[in-house]
């Protein structure tokens, strides 16, 4: 019976049109940019800001009991242990490849686009110092320890998605150890994450409050003039992270089977969610819902989805090698070769170190401008002003990226269900359904 309802299989009364929750959300965005652009004071004011602040609150509640929940219960189900390596193994190969294609298109774009020639800025070193000063704190050996939580109530309570994904990692091995005597365990586990997609399901009826503040707050406090000072930046931006989805990503949709666009129409209420809060954490748990609904085994969902958030950033990457290259012409440095090929190789490890940290694509830009060359360090300034404007596309980017991860992985890994693959991507689940959250298997 749960399959039966989470495919959607049961035909429904459709519903009118302004009860659909992708259009609610677009149209608060649009009322949004409105309200920021006419009434900036009104925009800006507390209450407009928490309603954005405050749906991402209610998400991210839930973030961590309900990956600690899916990797427990998708680890504990396994007979085999050598198949969670396996899974975890496969899923950083993906990673480190989809994400050279990302550094490497922002690297030719750049080249081929010189949008930032003759700017002739004069930064001010000033207004990005703070984030100059968090990347040179920034070192590989504290990101690594940082994944060991102080204490799981601790890492539980603030959410750290690596520290979350650990401890579940060590309790599935240990619940799957036991065998029998840990069914009961296991049952409750999955009971409590179905009623946390229930929970997740019944907060998704406030995302066009959240998107609506969030866009609101966002135009309102920035202005237009900031996006049009800056607008060839942002048009090569937007333009080259969907080539990226088109062209990179497409082609992996393809090899397994079936069509990007129709993808990113399955999950268009997430990728709306995510342009109204410019936070890809936002549509995490409901993402990670879905991708089970498509047919991609629970063990796979619940390993690749939280790691790909701190692993597989390809619009951050994207953003920092076009960045670099603006910023390098924008102050009149030419960069060798050599210079641009130190881009990748530190963009690929400055991008995991700063990974669950305010500001991140920010903060890795500044690390890689300081190892590339000092001099480039104050220059963030300059894209700084319409860096919030160019953060939705970098978590539409990588949620996208984190999707398609996911359904590879399963088909790589022998455990993607073609059928129901097929059979959701031509019609549309409401992930602000409850009964659909709860009962989904």
């Amino acid at each position: 019976m749960a399959a039966t309802i989470a495919t959607g299989a049961p035909v429904r009364a459709a519903k009118p049109w302004y009860k659909i929750l992708y259009l609610q959300v677009l149209i608060a965005i649009l009322l949004g940019v409105l309200i920021g652009a006419l009434w900036p004071n009104l925009a800006t004011n507390d209450w407009i800001k928490a309603l954005g602040d405050g749906f991402i609150k209610l998400i991210k509640m839930v973030i961590a009991p309900i990956i600690f929940c899916t990797v427990v219960s998708g680890i504990s189900h396994i007979d085999d242990a050598r198949k969670v390596g396996r899974v975890g193994v496969k899923a950083l190969v993906y990673f480190e490849v989809v994400s050279s294609f990302a550094l490497i298109i922002g690297l030719v774009m750049g080249n081929l686009f010189h949008v930032g020639h003759g700017l002739a800025a004069k930064p001010d070193a000033a207004a990005v110092q703070h984030y100059a000063e968090q990347a040179a704190e920034q070192k590989s050996v504290d990101f690594v320890l940082n994944i060991i939580p102080d204490s799981v109530v601790g890492a539980l309570a603030r959410g750290d998605i690596l520290q979350v994904l650990l401890f579940a990692i060590l309790f599935g091995f240990a619940l799957m150890a036991l065998g029998e005597r840990g069914h009961r365990l296991r049952d409750i586990i999955d009971d409590t994450s179905h009623a946390i997609f229930g929970v997740i399901a019944i907060v998704m009826k406030a995302a066009p409050l959240g998107a609506f503040g969030a866009m609101a707050y966002t135009v309102g406090k920035f202005g237009t003039a900031a996006l049009l000072n800056l607008f060839g930046l942002i048009v090569l931006f937007y333009a080259t992270a969907a080539l990226f989805v088109v062209v990179v990503l497409g082609l992996i949709a393809r090899v397994v089977g079936f069509n990007i666009f129709k993808f990113i129409v399955y999950i268009k209420e997430e990728l709306l969610i995510v342009l109204g809060t410019s936070s890809s954490e936002s549509a995490l748990p409901q993402l990670m819902a879905k991708l089970e609904r498509l047919g991609c085994s629970k063990p796979v969902v619940g390993l690749v989805v939280p790691t790909g958030y701190s692993f597989n950033l390809d619009g951050t990457n994207i953003y920092m090698t076009l960045a670099t290259l603006f910023i390098a012409e924008a102050l009149g440095v030419d960069l060798s070769f050599s210079q641009q090929i130190t881009i990748l190789v530190v963009a690929m490890l400055t991008s995991k170190g700063a990974s669950g940290v305010t500001g991140a694509g920010f903060i890795t830009l500044a690390a890689t401008l300081s190892v590339v060359n000092p001099a480039l360090v104050p220059g963030m300034a300059i894209v700084f002003s319409v860096d919030k404007f160019m953060s939705e596309v970098r978590a539409l980017t990588n949620i996208t990226g984190n999707g398609i991860a996911t359904v590879f992985v399963s088909w790589w890994e022998g455990e993607l269900d073609q059928e129901r693959l097929h059979a959701n991507l031509d019609r549309t689940i409401d992930p602000a359904d409850v009964e659909t959250a709860v009962t989904t298997g």
